[in-house]
């Protein structure tokens, strides 16, 4: 207890990380009290009815009841993790983007541009649903094409805004902007989630199993750690320089590459894409079509949605790999700065080999994130509370483990510069993927 006080001293000892911490706060305040201001045209009383199961209470928790209240920041920062997701996509795919990619800072300014405006018209899209799926028509005091005209610049305009925070806590406070703002969100609800579950699980029985769901919960929550920060090390040799009369090289070193190096980007990425045919189903709610894909999409303890879900973690994982770890780049380095991996040859070979074992590392990884994705909806199957469920690994727990991680992760560099002693006794903190690469 004596060295995490003396440790927070240190952190607020430093102006540039204090300062830094106190607009990280302060953006994560004006994102939260624009969660609580409605829609004009909308009577807050009477969304009491809006729908609260299923993928829609799940979209909720990522908001932090943003969703539910139909404030202004009703879809967040998902409708740009979309645009995201898409433009990432065509850097893969389309020669044109590809070559955006590869011109250097200005190439990244001209797709940054181009997510945003993707934004806005994902934004739109998801609006009209938005309202037309999830709003009760007897919330809405004076329903026309004014009300759906400004509800959606409006939510347009929210969204960009919460971008903008996400931009500004990147920028001016501790990293990982975008990834704080659903982290904020769902640590928002968790309280809450705790007290439900706490309420209805009465008596000296309901006693019991509230403490055997807390254990539970304990368990996955250490277990995702310890795999999360997993690394195959590949060892690698430098070559021996002699110059003058002196021996230069000759160290060993190793290329750590993650068991889960796509950090929790997947399970955004897929989750971000799973709103979809909530949304699509609520626009065509009147065709037996669009009710089926809303009934089946909106439950996410069906096993379509889990099957989807699943397969889309999958893909992006093996996608968000290749994307962030190049194996040819790295064997360049290793060449240029005299390293190889023992028995392979530099070059070509030592590219193959890293890609090799990379592939054979990211295939449990992604079955890792598949099986704690889809754990929520077991326990909802088993009996835990629906609110409660969500935290009970899944989306939430990832994204919570994984963003805590990376803001230690940034603290400690900070200590670490002005030769404090860190956050942990080794003086190491593995953090995950930062959302910055999206």
């Amino acid at each position: 207890m004596k060295r995490f006080i003396q440790t927070l001293r240190n952190i607020f000892s430093i102006e540039d990380l204090r300062v830094r911490i106190l607009n990280t706060i302060g953006f994560l305040i004006i994102f939260r009290l624009g969660s609580f201001i409605v829609l004009p045209g909308i009577e807050p009383n009477a969304l009491a009815g809006a729908p609260q199961e299923g993928i829609l209470a799940l979209i909720n928790t990522f908001l932090g009841g943003s969703f539910s209240r139909a404030s202004i920041f009703a879809l967040g920062i998902m409708p740009y993790i979309s645009a995201s997701i898409i433009v990432q996509l065509l850097t893969v795919a389309v020669p044109y983007f590809q070559k955006m990619q590869k011109e250097g800072e200005s190439g990244r300014k001209r797709l940054n541009q181009i997510t945003r405006v993707l934004t806005i018209f994902i934004t739109g899209f998801q609006s009209y649903g938005y309202i037309r799926g999830t709003i009760p028509a007897e919330a809405i005091t004076n329903p026309g094409f004014f009300f759906y005209f400004t509800s959606i610049t409006i939510l347009i305009a929210g969204t960009m805004f919460c971008m903008w925070l996400g931009e500004r806590i990147t920028d001016k406070g501790i990293g990982n902007g975008i990834s704080m703002l659903i982290m904020i969100g769902i640590v928002s609800r968790f309280p809450g989630s705790v007290i439900d579950e706490m309420v209805n699980n009465r008596g000296l029985a309901g006693g019991i199993l509230f403490v055997v769901e807390v254990l539970a919960l304990f368990a996955v929550v250490m277990g995702v750690i310890l795999i999360t920060q997993a690394t195959r090390r590949i060892p690698i040799q430098y070559a021996k320089q002699v110059v003058g009369n002196k021996l230069y090289g000759g160290k060993r070193d190793f290329i750590p590459l993650k068991l889960n190096s796509a950090g929790v980007m997947p399970i955004i990425f897929a989750q971000a894409l799973m709103f979809l045919p909530a949304l699509l189903g609520g626009i065509w709610s009147d065709s037996d079509l669009g009710a089926y894909i809303g009934a089946t999409f909106s439950d996410f303890t069906s096993w379509q949605y889990n099957l989807l879900f699943g397969t889309l973690i999958l893909l992006f994982t093996f996608f968000y790999t290749a994307i962030t770890i190049n194996s040819n780049d790295i064997a360049d380095n290793l060449k240029r700065n005299g390293g190889f991996v023992p028995g392979i040859k530099p070059g070509k070979q030592t590219a193959e080999f890293i890609d090799t074992v990379l592939s054979r590392i990211t295939l449990p990884g992604a079955i890792f994130l598949v099986i704690i994705a889809v754990m929520p909806a077991f326990a909802v199957i088993a009996g835990v509370g629906q609110n409660f469920a969500q935290f009970f690994g899944g989306t939430s727990l990832l994204i919570l483990v994984g963003v805590v991680l990376d803001t230690l992760q940034q603290i400690e560099s900070y200590l670490l510069m002005r030769h404090y002693e860190g956050m942990m006794k080794s003086g190491r903190v593995k953090g995950r993927s930062q959302f910055a690469a999206a």
